[in-house]
């Protein structure tokens, strides 16, 4: 690669992944094999870059083949729409449906897979140099970036001036050094000439040639980057979520507790904490720790020093929750009700019909009567299901005899109440069910009555029965074993 040319970013420093099959020691035929095909190779993927480029960006299907347009059509088939579950489930903050977004599409993935490969090796150098700075392979740098964090920590106005001060010294000035590069050091001494016309064209950064060895290392970085990831995340997982999550309520409760004490006395004593101070030390600690030196001393005395603090802290933890946390409450419990219609037949005197049960008294005032809906509800009382997430607390239902109570509660009008026997409440006979002539001129409010017969009663009768819940037990599974929640 020439010097003034553009360039690629990867990390260079560490070896190139090389796929090797059989014997490291290759023969003469064989390496000439491997060089024809990797010319085939090169010409196909310059082909196949031309035929991208023929197909324009942006959503389209880049060099889509017969296979990935099937396999695609396969995958839409396999995958359900957003919307099926939509009423089902919760809505996706990840759903295309609140953003314009392509849907998947197997070629479009592979392309921007690509594209993406060839484009992500700035970061992986920026990680490789980081982390090079982190374990003291240079200790003049690492030192460097010690003096740097204590003049931020203890004047955090500088903060602004970092980002500033890192695009002068790392964009600009590398920039300016590229176009006025040092004469040959055989002209004399190799000083960058401050005059004069540039002599140099500029740097520029182009994505990694496919096929090319800086596209394999940042497959090789990403990789490894995934890998990192997904340890990092499952052990986060497997050390936080088990104390947080109420699987293990005492330990849970406790941790909830500190943190609420926590919390209200960072609320009264903020402001008096030497914050530059405790984050100096942080940033010290946090960087020392990479040191090889303290890496190894905390470890080699962590057994015999550290070990039985854990223990003994440990120890003290599970006394003091055993102790003092109490979780012997009882699930909550609450009453439901439901609403036995039934419909009389063959006019006002005829006789009553079991129709159904509600959850709605389905009163002469209610929604579904005044639109003409007929009650919703269960034919029969075995059909009766507790709400999500509770359970049946007693045996059998149990029927409400102040039916006054429910009828005044609910303001219901036009019914009249049975204060005796069966505590039925009927509508009462309309003038369609009465041979009384209209008043004219006059309109009447019927407010519910009390009375013990139906000789009265209209169309419809209910009355309610109630029956006790509670909170479902749900039994989780803990690394110490099975806990309640």
């Amino acid at each position: 690669m020439d010097e003034y040319t553009a360039d690629a970013f990867a990390n260079r420093e560490e070896p190139i992944p090389v796929i090797a099959v059989g014997n490291d020691s290759l023969s003469s035929d064989h390496r000439g094999k491997r060089e024809i095909l990797k010319e085939k190779i090169s010409g196909t993927s310059s082909k196949l870059k031309d035929k991208l480029h023929e197909h324009g960006s942006g959503s389209k299907e880049y060099g889509s083949s017969l296979q990935d347009r099937l396999f695609t059509k396969l995958l839409q088939q396999v995958i359900p729409e957003e919307d099926v579950d939509e009423l089902a489930s919760a809505p996706d903050v990840r759903s295309s449906k609140y953003i314009k977004r392509p849907g998947f599409s197997l070629p479009l993935m592979t392309n921007n897979f690509r594209r993406f490969n060839a484009r992500i090796g700035v970061v992986f150098v920026f990680q490789n140099r980081l982390e090079r700075l982190l374990t003291w392979r240079k200790p003049a740098q690492t030192l460097s970036l010690l003096a740097v964090c204590t003049f931020v920590c203890l004047e955090p106005y500088l903060i602004p001036v970092l980002p500033v001060a890192a695009a002068l010294l790392f964009v600009m000035v590398p920039a300016y050094l590229a176009r006025h590069p040092p004469p040959p050091s055989k002209i004399g001494s190799a000083t960058y000439s401050m005059n004069g016309p540039p002599l140099a064209p500029p740097r520029t950064i182009k994505p990694a040639a496919e096929m090319s060895k800086d596209f394999f290392r940042n497959m090789r970085d990403l990789q490894n980057c995934m890998e990192d990831f997904a340890v990092i995340h499952d052990l986060i997982l497997k050390t936080v979520a088990p104390p947080t999550n109420f699987s293990n309520e005492p330990l849970s409760s406790t941790i909830f507790l500190f943190l609420f004490i926590a919390t209200c006395l960072l609320f009264i004593t903020s402001h008096l904490l030497p914050w530059r101070f405790i984050a100096l030390i942080v940033c010290w600690t946090s960087i020392a720790l990479g040191h090889p030196s303290v890496q190894q001393l905390l470890v080699s005395n962590h057994e015999e020093y550290l070990a039985p603090q854990e223990r003994t802290a440990q120890s003290w933890l599970d006394a003091w929750t055993s102790h003092d946390i109490v979780l012997d409450a009882p699930p909550e419990t609450r009453e439901v009700e439901v609403f036995e219609l039934q419909r009389r037949k063959g006019g006002v005197n005829g006789e009553w019909e079991a129709w159904m049960f509600s959850p709605t008294p389905y009163d002469p005032l209610s929604p579904q009567r005044i639109s003409g809906d007929r009650p919703k509800g269960t034919r029969f009382f075995e059909d009766v299901a507790p709400p999500n997430g509770w359970e049946w607390g007693d045996k059998k239902w149990v029927l409400d005899l102040a039916s006054r109570e429910w009828v005044e509660e609910r303001m219901v009008q036009g019914v009249e109440v049975e204060i005796e026997g069966e505590r039925w409440v009927g509508d009462l006979a309309g003038d369609e069910d009465t041979p009384e002539p209209k008043a004219i001129g006059k309109t009447t409010t019927k407010h519910w009555e009390e009375g013990s017969g139906n000789s009265r009663m209209g169309e419809w009768r209910r009355r309610r029965w109630v029956r006790t819940v509670r909170r479902k037990v749900v039994r989780a599974e803990t690394s110490a074993g099975i806990a309640t929640s």
